[in-house]
């Protein structure tokens, strides 16, 4: 039987630089504010006590559960960054991503809304999709701009672009900016890649439109430098991307200090994702090859925005949120990673590191390897030191916790949103209602404290038998005592089992 993974002792309280001369173009912070406050409540008169703080979202993409030291004990990626980002605030150790793959969470993330609410039903967009959030719906950004925010996105974007297409026939004009993008969500300002960095176009994206043409044709390459043939801008360099993102999202963090406005900034990093291609400095940095490498680099990025908010004086009134958008792609030493031939799959299974630590399953699935993923929160002075916080929580939650914190109202549409921000204060108590997980393929999942309901016979992504969604038999897990979901006990609750699966199916069918 698997073993759950190590719980920090801290367990007490709740279980207790770049030469770029860039610069953002003038009007950029002349942005119409205006101030929507609600009829006092209890929580919101809580929240007062709190002064108002900038906002940091840092979403890894594809970082297993397992690759964090501060997790996982037994992991062999040394990631200083992340410790010290988890010693310094509260380590969530049942935290989950909305969907076991990165297009889906980052929609829910951003809305509020599960994406299985969507048109997308399963699966991801790729880098020349239409746009997945529609213009009217509120965002977390379009939310914070209304409370004189100054919101800004730099990094992986990944929920469709409106690129425009002269013509059916013809081929996308790179030359014209697009229709829809961040900008009509929200944000003031924008620096992204439209998709995961093995997604053509290869292209950087400011304020809506292309920086450099796509002149080069990136050939297609094999796994762990996995790209899919596309055009690309000579500019932007894949091993050289991260860093690129990085340094934007310090001069970011540096522009806003000097004004007297609190400022959003979502950086979605673009790893480790494949393609697995960490910048030469960290090469050999670990003895788990380009991956273990490629998470080292990741940690160091980290540690430079933190170490931007600070020198800009601005980390004391900062909350920073740091998680995944879903598991690693790295499965255990008993499966394989996908797009790994046979010939290399030791090179990435390293005898002592488990991407995912001891959970079932990988990327895509189901199963909590999927969609647990690494969540740390720091706010000095608000959120206390050294702390771990056991409840369940959701990333499609951070709209809602936002919403409390800064005193507005939660928009109606996000309607799967439940704000933690009591958990943050460190009340021991959250009644949330069940959390839905969700696969690649759309199978559903319900998870309500210890019990895990899935709604099929697989695993809905890349562990066989993948099975069929609300194909029966079910699968019920009790978490407490069997994290590794190799127990089926089903047979055992029947009872627990139609509560479960009849709450499910409520959610799905209800807007709330």
């Amino acid at each position: 039987m698997l073993q759950p993974l190590a719980i920090p002792s801290t367990t007490r309280h709740l279980i207790p630089s770049s030469d770029r001369q860039h610069r953002f173009r003038p009007g950029f912070l002349a942005v119409a504010a205006v101030l929507i406050l609600p009829l006092p409540t209890a929580e919101s008169l809580a929240a007062e006590q709190f002064s108002t703080p900038n906002i940091v979202i840092l979403l890894a993409d594809d970082m297993g559960y397992g690759d964090v030291q501060a997790l996982n004990p037994h992991s062999s990626v040394p990631t200083p960054n992340l410790n010290a980002l988890a010693k310094s605030g509260m380590t969530f150790t049942d935290a989950h991503s909305p969907s076991a793959v990165c297009t889906p969470t980052r929609y829910a993330i951003l809305t509020g809304r599960y994406c299985w609410r969507s048109k997308l039903k399963r699966g991801v967009l790729n880098g020349y999709s239409a746009p997945l959030i529609e213009s009217h719906r509120p965002t977390i950004a379009s939310m914070l701009k209304k409370q004189d925010y100054v919101t800004g996105i730099i990094g992986k974007w990944h929920l469709g672009l409106g690129f425009v297409r002269p013509q059916p026939s013809e081929e996308m004009d790179f030359t014209r900016p697009l229709t829809h993008g961040p900008n009509n969500l929200g944000f003031d300002y924008s620096y992204i890649i439209p998709a995961s960095l093995d997604f053509p176009p290869y292209v950087y994206l400011e304020d809506g439109k292309v920086t450099e043409a796509a002149t080069t044709l990136q050939t297609a390459q094999k796994f762990p430098a996995f790209l899919r043939k596309g055009p690309r801008s000579e500019k932007l360099i894949m091993h050289e991307c991260l860093d690129d993102l990085t340094d934007r999202s310090v001069e970011f963090i540096k522009d806003q200090a000097a004004t007297d406005k609190p400022f959003f900034l979502y950086f979605p990093l673009t790893a480790p994702h494949k393609p697995v291609l960490p910048h030469p400095r960290f090469e050999g940095k670990t003895q788990l090859g380009p991956y273990g490498d490629f998470v080292v680099q990741v940690d160091d990025t980290v540690g430079r925005v933190m170490r931007a908010l600070q020198e800009a004086n601005v980390d004391k009134n900062t909350l920073v949120i740091y998680s995944s958008d879903n598991g690693s792609f790295m499965a255990r030493r008993d499966a394989q990673p996908d797009h790994v031939e046979s010939s290399d799959v030791q090179a990435y299974r390293p005898e002592h590191h488990t991407a995912n630590g001891a959970l079932r399953g990988t990327k895509a699935d189901v199963w909590e390897a999927g969609h647990r993923v690494p969540f740390f929160a720091r706010w000095p002075g608000n959120i206390a030191e050294q702390t771990t916080c056991d409840q369940t929580i959701c990333l499609v939650d951070l709209l809602a916790t936002f919403a409390e914190i800064t005193g507005v109202t939660q928009p109606v549409m996000a309607q799967d949103s439940y704000s933690f921000f009591p958990l943050l204060k460190g009340d021991a108590t959250h009644n949330r209602p069940p959390v839905i997980n969700h696969s690649a393929a759309g199978m559903f999942a319900i998870r309500a404290g210890q019990w895990k309901l899935v709604l099929g016979n697989g695993s809905g992504g890349r562990e066989r038998p993948a099975g069929k969604s609300f194909k029966k038999p079910y699968q019920l897990f009790n978490l407490s005592d069997d994290l590794g979901e190799s127990i089926n006990v089903i047979e055992q609750h029947p009872s627990i089992s139609s509560r479960l699966e009849q709450q499910c199916l409520e959610i799905i069918g209800n807007d709330r």
